[in-house]
């Protein structure tokens, strides 16, 4: 039960480093609205949504390396259980934001991975609370469970593959280029919005594309002769995918607007 302690401190302790070092980075005004907790509080009060998120996950840390204080150990499943909803919630209010559990490493959209990271994490702190060593002897004591513990994590982390492309372009995702539009429509026509969409399309082309920060959208008209817009991430061998049904009579009262090109 105590191998997965040293995963959870060291979740929590990286956690807690990425947030402080995102709101003192001095990021750019509005930044944090796209970034985890900060999503869901007024403007003034993201930066210190994040120091208190960051100050949590300090506290529970220190608990669980030290100690075997039930109190640490049942404040952790509460935390990652209800970041679980935290997330579930961006996911459904906003499909644009990141799940901020690093910081802004984690700024790509919400998705089923980072939610099932997080109902893993409530898991393993729940098989945790028992465990009749403090977490700095559980590491001393590496176990196979713990080896897949981690194997699972990482499965279901994707700011792995943020970092590595930050390594491998040195740049945000905003600033990359974007990969070939046809390999974005291949993405967009493999995903579950698309196959759920697919029946009410007039035709399977788009009529029009464009690309915003680290999103392409594809605009096709339905049946009914209203716009059917999915917004495809560029980042990531699974990216997000999101769509919109636009009413042609409401686009009618909506100025003209000229999409920018890749």
């Amino acid at each position: 039960m105590e191998s997965q302690l040293p995963l959870l401190i060291v979740l929590l302790v990286l956690g807690t480093i990425a947030k402080v070092a995102t709101v003192w980075s001095g990021r750019e005004p509005g930044a944090l609205s796209k970034i985890g907790p900060a999503v869901l509080v007024p403007g003034r009060m993201q930066a210190p949504a994040l120091l208190l998120c960051a100050v949590v996950e300090a506290v529970l840390a220190a608990g669980l390396l030290l100690t075997t204080h039930p109190i640490f150990r049942w404040g952790t499943v509460a935390f990652f259980a209800m970041s679980t909803y935290v997330l579930v919630e961006l996911r459904r209010r906003r499909p644009d934001a990141g799940c901020g559990c690093f910081g802004e490493v984690s700024s790509a959209p919400v998705g089923m991975r980072s939610i099932g990271r997080t109902v893993a994490l409530t898991g393993m702190a729940g098989l945790s609370v028992w465990a009749p060593a403090p977490g700095w002897l559980a590491a001393t004591q590496p176990s196979w469970l713990m080896a897949a513990g981690v194997a699972v994590l990482a499965a279901l982390s994707p700011e792995i593959e943020e970092m590595l492309n930050r390594v491998r372009f040195r740049a945000p995702c905003e600033q990359r280029r974007a990969p070939a539009e046809s390999v974005t429509l291949s993405r967009l026509r493999s995903s579950g919005p698309w196959r759920a969409h697919r029946g009410e399309l007039a035709s399977p082309e788009p009529h029009d594309t464009w690309r915003e920060l680290c999103w392409r959208f594809f605009a096709f008209q339905n049946h009914d002769q209203d716009d059917v817009v999915f917004a495809v991430f560029l980042s990531g061998r699974h990216p997000a995918v999101r769509v919109a049904v636009v009413s042609a009579v409401d686009t009618e009262s909506l100025p003209e607007y000229t999409p920018v090109s890749a």
